[in-house]
């Protein structure tokens, strides 16, 4: 195991356990809502950039991903009140196989025209939901907690915990992707499709892995929604904000580098749960824009390609010193 595969896992295991350790503590309460919700982009952001960041083709579709996960979740409950990990494998597992789909009658797409028919198949599928008078329709449908485990003294402290869990094994997902073959192969159809066809790469079955793995982990943060605020609607859960969260989120961060969207996700999620209770909510998609333009010009590849940029400029500096 190499110096910087060693360092990543000592890293994710500290995570994992600070979480646990300030979940049992007696912080605040307000933190681990707003933690949840700064996490659950971490999986987000990091799951856009595998088909979004690796392979160039922009997936304006996060809510619908996020928005048939939560739903499986509820229909789960609802039937068999199965425990939360079952409602999380379920939601990755049919938003992965969502993804699959989706892939197979758009991935021949690209550019604007990929991009327009990930937004129409989350309008048809919120129209699908909006219409299933058996998870609430329009209306939504209010969900009744089970019992906290043991040692949590609150359902949301627990929750922290798991999404803390996932957004450590999403970001080791898409780290071992960018540092295999497979992420080889997405750079690759990024940079030139044609020029990656011609040189033997497996292109459409590369994007259909990535389209797959992506829903999966988008379907997995959604899972955790009904759970989180005990209310499910179709409006909140298929919104659009989780697409362009979860667009310039990696943006921000840089989508070159796995670290990039974890970033990201961190500032800006971090920026809009202090917005919020500051000022106003509705500000929210405000603050997105604004950064969002600011790096587009400023720094076009991010807080991580400002860093390397910046690190190679020392470094002819040191040496000549």
């Amino acid at each position: 195991m190499t110096r910087s595969a060693t360092g990543f896992w000592i890293g994710a295991v500290a995570v994992v356990v600070l979480a646990a350790l300030v979940a049992v503590s007696g912080a605040n309460e307000y933190f681990f809502f707003a933690g949840f919700v700064v996490l659950q982009f971490v999986v987000l952001a990091t799951a856009w950039n595998i088909l979004g960041g690796y392979a160039g083709y922009v997936n304006f579709g996060t809510g619908a991903f996020f928005g048939v996960g939560a739903y499986t979740a509820v229909v789960l409950f609802k039937a068999l009140s199965a425990p939360l990990w079952a409602q999380i494998l379920a939601g990755a597992g049919v938003s992965g196989l969502l993804g699959f789909g989706i892939g197979l009658l758009t991935l021949r797409l690209r550019g604007i025209f990929f991009s327009i028919a990930t937004v129409a198949v989350a309008i048809i599928l919120e129209t699908l939901v909006i219409n299933w008078r058996y998870v609430g329709g329009a209306t939504g449908i209010q969900l009744l907690r089970p019992p906290v485990m043991w040692p949590f003294e609150t359902y949301t402290r627990m929750l922290f915990v798991v999404v803390a869990l996932l957004a450590v094994l999403a970001v080791s997902i898409a780290r071992y992707i960018e540092t295999s073959w497979l992420g080889r192969g997405l750079r690759a159809i990024r940079d030139s499709e044609e020029a990656a066809e011609c040189t033997g790469v497996p292109t459409l079955k590369l994007k259909l892995f990535a389209c797959t793995v992506s829903g999966a982990m988008m379907g997995t943060a959604g899972a955790l929604l009904p759970m989180y605020q005990s209310f499910v609607e179709p409006a909140s859960s298929f919104s659009l904000n989780y697409s362009v969260a979860a667009l310039a989120m990696p943006m921000i961060g840089g989508t070159s580098h796995w670290l990039g969207p974890v970033v990201g996700a961190i500032l800006l999620g971090t920026i809009q749960q202090v917005v919020t209770v500051t000022i106003s909510s509705e500000l929210n998609v405000l603050v997105v824009g604004v950064l969002l333009v600011l790096f587009v010009v400023a720094a076009p590849e991010g807080i991580v390609g400002l860093a390397r940029k910046l690190a190679r400029v020392r470094a002819p500096t040191a040496g000549a010193a």
